[in-house]
């Protein structure tokens, strides 16, 4: 217990900060850290230095290094600088490195030295040049904020989405500020500057004099800022006082006078969550103090030169030689390895070490434990304190004495003790020296294991990244496919291996592994300039709506048109066809339809539509001229509007069908033409409405309208058979109600569709009077059903019996109802009778 708690150092009486080592470097480093550009990202993040910045006593022919670490030492990346003077460099929430050169133009790098993207800050900056420049987080994203050489502030407060804000200007400042941060407040970037002994905070719009309250008297200038989270600000005078209160600067948490005047190299906060107590870290060039709400404070010697990263819960400290860790020892931990500590967790610890050496005594620490009730508190304690230890024996140890206790529990939920191990073994593995990402838990916490895997993956760790979501059982989409498919994404970029064995490789590892889009790993080799190797990994994508859309974009739209065939997605076909259509000249575009039937008939329903001429186009080049004469006959109809243009149209369909050898529909349009001629003369003489009449409705108009012969003449002409001429005449006459010419056409020779069917229309008329007189004029067969139609049962009946016909005899005993017609009833069944005995 006294070994494990001598490097806690106590801050006041209600809190103990330790540092321990995290790593020996491995680096390689030529130079100190203070003549290069540093950037440490947070989240034990990697570690970017520019070697060699533009200094006045270096040679102009020296060009930068800049080198990517991991927190351990270990290189990711090394590249020659050949862009232009950088005055600052920093980390995105991303693990993107932002580069931020004199002119305003800022670089993107990756983790391994690759170059994303690049954008500018603006004219006024590159007017003016950049003097210092921060990079900053917020819940929006990574931001960037630009101190120019007029003085005047440039923000953007996300990155991914480029809004450049100037800042307003602050009255009579001559010169840089002495120190200035960007804040984050009400959902809004700001920038709190120091000018002299006054601090102005600048927002979009206007600026304001704030005041610290409680500020010691005397300070004549403020030398350094800090922000933790935006939450709260720590001012470094030159007076050598601390002042630590709320970023709103409206309360003050506490002031510390250091007795030092000398602006310190860096200063950062230190605290943990949920944590009460707030402590700033200062760094100078050989010393590093702690201090807070209290009158001490806590100071190390540094023997090399230093470099502090704040952290969510401490700081990160590295060197040319160590890389440690400073932060609040939490409460758990300090409960339990407390000197003389009686602390539930203390006690357990106890009895599962006197356990482990068979002594009695660990009876007794748990009989103690029991007798207070607080078991459960003690196991609790010891989970929670492994957590925050970043030895694994430590950790063990702890787990050890929480199992222990746990068998004395009858209902211990078990969840919080397994998710623990699986943390921590998660955390192990990645702290690895090879791995170099020295997280916390509760950094682990507050980053989550989706961001963890793709850090993971962008450090190509595809193996490891693998493991840990095999063994925390994550979603396949979530893990092992994701990680896959980023893993498939970077083989593409190997342009050493050849486009069949990479895809061969990749299908061998991926498969059919649920949630990877090959047409996504397809896009990256095309993004690579690997053309071939994209068509063979679009190979095995199944879905063809994910095919086609990158062979179009590759220009590959032939084999295009064959997937989207193939996948029978008429919305598709009709996609890529538009496509082709835009690229390819007429003749090409002709020529690949008619290699592909379904392709075509497709383009001959949308032309139907949409283009007609094109449609026309592509029965010339067919020489289908039986669809050509369709066509032109669909067209005399919908298009032309002339009578001159729409017989031009028949006549040009005629001309198709003779063509076609189509003898009938060619007639057929012939005659079609010569009702058009006719019928402009019959409105031309007549008046009128005969246009786009049928041959029929043509001759009953005319009936209608009383001209008998020209009807007559015309049937001739069009060879319109007696029958119909005559159903024609006679359903007109009825419809006229002309009932004295209707007898005098019937007289007027033998009617060739008997006189059954004037009956019929006599009576659809309500005309019985009339129906009867034709109803004795009816054939022998049909009498019957004439008399039936006009009321005469009896006779009906009579004429059946005469006829000896049972079909006859039936139908006639179904129109029998009532008393009326019962004495005709029995007369059919005494005949039916007669019938049958003989």
């Amino acid at each position: 217990m006294d070994c494990y708690t001598a490097n806690w150092n106590p801050l006041g009486d209600s809190a103990f900060y330790r540092k321990y080592e995290l790593y020996s470097m491995d680096w390689d480093l030529k130079e100190e850290l203070r003549d290069c550009l540093v950037a440490a990202a947070p989240y034990g993040g990697p570690i970017a230095l520019l070697r060699n910045p533009w200094r006045k006593e270096k040679a102009a022919s020296v060009r930068p290094v800049l080198e990517i670490y991991s927190a351990s030492g270990m290189p990711l990346a090394s590249l020659l600088w050949k862009s232009g003077p950088v005055v600052s460099l920093g980390w995105s929430a991303e693990e993107e490195l932002l580069c931020v050169q004199e002119d305003g133009v800022v670089l993107v790098y990756g983790l391994h030295g690759d170059f994303r993207r690049s954008f500018s800050m603006g004219n006024e900056v590159l007017q003016n040049r950049v003097l210092d420049a921060r990079i900053f987080h917020t819940e929006f994203g990574s931001g960037v904020a630009i101190l120019t050489g007029a003085h005047r502030f440039t923000v953007s407060a996300n990155v991914g989405d480029l809004k450049l804000r100037r800042m307003p200007e602050v009255p009579g400042l001559q010169s840089a500020p002495s120190c200035w941060t960007p804040l984050c407040q009400e959902r809004a970037a700001h920038i709190l500057l120091a000018v002299g002994p006054e601090l102005y905070l600048l927002d979009h719009t206007t600026y304001s004099i704030v005041t610290p309250p409680g500020l010691v008297s005397g300070v004549i200038s403020f030398l350094l800022m800090a922000v933790f989270l935006y939450l709260h600000l720590a001012l470094f005078t030159d007076t050598g006082h601390i002042w630590m209160g709320t970023a709103s600067l409206k309360e003050k948490l506490c002031e510390f006078n250091c007795n030092i005047r000398a602006p310190p190299k860096q200063m950062v906060w230190c605290s943990r969550p949920r944590s009460k107590e707030r402590a700033v870290v200062v760094a100078w060039e050989r010393r590093l103090m702690v201090v807070g709400d209290a009158p001490e404070s806590i100071q190390f010697v540094l023997d090399e030169d230093s470099y502090l990263v704040p952290e969510l819960d401490g700081v990160r400290i590295f060197s040319h030689s160590t890389h440690e860790f400073l932060h609040e020892v939490p409460v758990a931990s300090e409960e339990i390895f407390k000197i003389a500590s009686m602390a539930p967790g203390a006690l357990l610890l106890e009895a599962q070490k006197e356990y482990e050496k068979e002594s009695q005594k660990a009876d007794e620490y748990l009989r103690e434990i029991q007798e207070l009730g607080q078991l459960t508190q003690a196991v609790q304690q010891c989970i929670e304190a492994a957590g925050h230890e970043n030895r694994p024996d430590m950790q063990k140890n702890l787990l050890r004495a929480a199992s222990f206790g746990k068998c004395f529990l009858d209902r211990f939920p078990p969840d919080s003790f397994v998710r623990m191990c699986q943390d921590l073994r998660v955390l192990n593995a990645v702290r690895d020296f090879h791995i170099g990402i020295p997280l916390t838990y509760s950094q682990y916490k507050q980053l989550t294991i989706q961001v963890l895997l793709d850090r993971l993956v962008s450090r190509r760790l595809y193996p490891l990244a693998i493991q840990i979501c095999e063994y925390l059982r994550l979603p396949e989409v979530q893990g092992v496919s994701r990680i896959l498919a980023h893993w498939a994404c970077y083989k593409v970029q190997q342009k050493d291996v050849s486009d069949e064995d990479v895809a061969r490789a990749i299908n061998q590892k991926l498969g059919d592994t649920p949630g990877v889009s090959y047409s996504d790993i397809a896009a990256r080799a095309y993004g690579c300039g690997r053309t071939e190797l994209a068509i063979k990994l679009l190979e095995y994508e199944p879905r063809s709506g994910e095919q086609v859309p990158l062979l179009l974009k590759m220009k590959r739209s032939k084999l295009a048109l064959s997937k989207a065939i193939e996948s029978g997605d008429t919305d598709l076909v009709f996609t890529v066809l538009l496509h082709l259509k835009n690229e390819l000249n007429r003749g090409d575009f002709f020529m690949t339809l008619r290699n592909q039937p379904m392709a075509l008939s497709l383009y001959r329903q949308f032309c139907k539509h949409q283009e007609l001429e094109t449609l026309k186009d592509l029965y010339n080049q067919d020489d289908n001229h039986q669809e050509l004469g369709s066509f032109h006959i669909r067209a005399s109809y919908t298009v032309e509007e002339r009578i001159e243009g729409r017989v031009a149209a028949l006549h040009m369909a005629a001309d198709a069908f003779y063509k076609a050898k189509n003898e009938f529909a060619a007639k057929a349009t012939e005659d079609q033409m010569r009702l058009l001629r006719l019928q402009r003369r019959l409105e031309d003489e007549l008046g009128g409405q005969f246009l786009d009449l049928s041959l029929h409705d043509t001759v009953t108009t005319l009936i209608l309208g009383g001209h008998n012969k020209r009807a007559e003449q015309l049937a001739r002409d069009f060879r319109i058979p007696d029958k119909r001429l005559w159903w024609l005449k006679l359903t007109a006459l009825a419809h006229l109600d002309d009932w004295e010419e209707l007898e005098k056409f019937s007289k007027s020779k033998k009617s060739p569709i008997g006189y059954l069917p004037f009956v019929e229309i006599c009576m659809k008329q309500h005309n019985k009077y009339e129906a009867k007189k034709y109803a004795s004029r009816v054939g022998p067969e049909q009498k019957v059903k004439a008399l039936l139609l006009v009321g005469d049962v009896a006779q009906a009946a009579d004429v059946a019996i005469e006829h000896r016909n049972e079909a006859e005899l039936s139908l006639v005993l179904s129109h029998c109802t009532g008393a009326t017609d019962g004495a005709t009833a029995d007369k059919i069944q005494r005949a039916r009778a007669q019938a049958q005995k003989k």
